[in-house]
């Protein structure tokens, strides 16, 4: 290091202090620290500050060619996963580091370059639908931001990467129509009539439930007691219910999906007035069966075995597809599917669109927005051919005095 007195542009007299910092790793150039101070020992002291600090990073940098983008990955995830986040969304991080893994897992962090991990992306891309890319890529922007706050790498590899777009085929294009999204009114009657008549234990108070309430199989599911009010007929969404094995009595009950999901929603009575029925059978059973079994589990789930334990969705999911069995619906419908037809439901009876989103707990307009657009578009095209049914000897006689 050496120091030497210089001039400002200013004219004030600074002692100017300089050493070589550590080299490049790029260009294995040594860099010249410069600081400037009012006394020598001041500019000294910045200089030799500010070489502890690059050779300290220079250090990390090192350090980081050890480590294995895998390791970053697993104590990225034991981290996120003390952070509140649902299990259903930790497990599909899990799964998309395992994606990630398959490329880069064995190679050192600070060496997944950007090029590298574009390569990546652009070599998932085919083999997955595009939310999945991105869900990936999420999760690898957070991993490598770890890996940063932790002085391996500089920069993030997955800044600005390009996520590419499938082109659809003819075929995917003309599958992908909204009304395969949800029940026509026709199809809805069609399918809640099956119900009626071939549907085994609770069917009929399930599938009319969440046909009417737009709630979602896993909310459902964790619905209690003490979440309906038989005297205002409303419901109470607070948690979903969680099973990652289908082992009943393993399940978990954990937040919605969003802060949105968490809502009250108003039944019509006659569905109130159904689980009224159950509620009453169910108490009975009740008093027969805590006695007889052994593990009784006692939480108030409103669908629930007789040994207490709440039926998960795959339940939902087998007795569906048996009911559209005896249906003449072709649609590849699961319980999901009943959301969207309370939003097609909700838009004919003409209700705003964010009272349908506060009530289906939608934040996202997106999902809402393309059925209301849809259907309320339909209605106008129903309104012209109904006017035009009503008025035909009108408009035919148009055509008279045309010709």
């Amino acid at each position: 290091m050496y120091c030497k007195k210089v001039k400002t542009k200013s004219g004030e007299s600074r002692w100017e202090c300089v050493a070589d910092g550590p080299r490049d790793p790029a260009t294995g150039k040594r860099k010249q620290i410069t600081r400037r101070a009012k006394t020598q020992k001041e500019a000294k002291k910045r200089v030799e500050d500010a070489l502890r600090s690059l050779e300290d990073y220079q250090i990390d940098e090192q350090l980081g060619k050890k480590i294995l983008f895998e390791e970053v990955a697993r104590v990225w995830l034991e981290t996120y996963s003390l952070t509140g986040v649902k299990r259903s969304t930790i497990r599909i991080r899990e799964k998309e580091i395992k994606i990630l893994n398959r490329y880069i897992a064995k190679i050192p962090i600070s060496l997944v370059t950007p090029a590298k991990y574009q390569k990546l992306i652009n070599e998932i891309a085919p083999q997955y639908a595009r939310t999945t890319v991105q869900g990936v890529n999420t999760t690898a922007v957070m991993i490598f931001k770890h890996a940063i706050k932790d002085k391996l790498i500089k920069d993030n590899p997955a800044n600005d990467v390009v996520i590419p777009k499938k082109r659809k085929t003819v075929e995917e294009i003309e599958n992908d129509s909204i009304e395969e999204k949800y029940l026509e009114s026709f199809e809805l009657e069609e399918f809640l009539q099956a119900v009626r008549a071939h549907g085994l234990d609770l069917d009929l108070e399930r599938f009319y439930l969440l046909a009417f309430s737009g709630m979602r199989s896993g909310e459902l599911c964790a619905l209690k007691w003490t979440d309906l009010n038989f005297n205002t007929n409303e419901i109470r969404i607070t948690k979903t219910l969680y099973n990652e094995n289908n082992n009943m009595k393993t399940y978990e009950l954990t937040p919605p999906k969003t802060e949105g999901s968490i809502r009250t929603i108003e039944i019509e009575k006659e569905i109130i007035d159904l689980l009224h029925s159950h509620y009453k059978r169910q108490t009975k059973m009740n008093m027969k069966y805590r006695h007889e079994i052994e593990e009784y589990h006692d939480s108030n789930f409103i669908f629930c075995r007789t040994n207490g334990y709440p039926f998960i969705q795959k339940t939902i999911i087998q007795r569906m597809q048996r009911l559209l069995e005896r249906t003449s619906i072709e649609k590849h419908a699961t319980p999901h599917i009943f959301r969207h037809t309370h939003i097609s439901m909700l838009t004919e009876a003409g209700v705003d669109l964010p009272t349908i989103m506060e009530r289906v707990g939608h934040e996202d307009i997106k999902t809402t927005m393309k059925i209301y657009t849809h259907v309320t578009n339909k209605m106008k095209k129903d309104a012209s051919d109904k006017v035009r049914t009503l008025y035909q000897n009108a408009l035919s006689d148009i055509n008279l005095k045309i010709m």
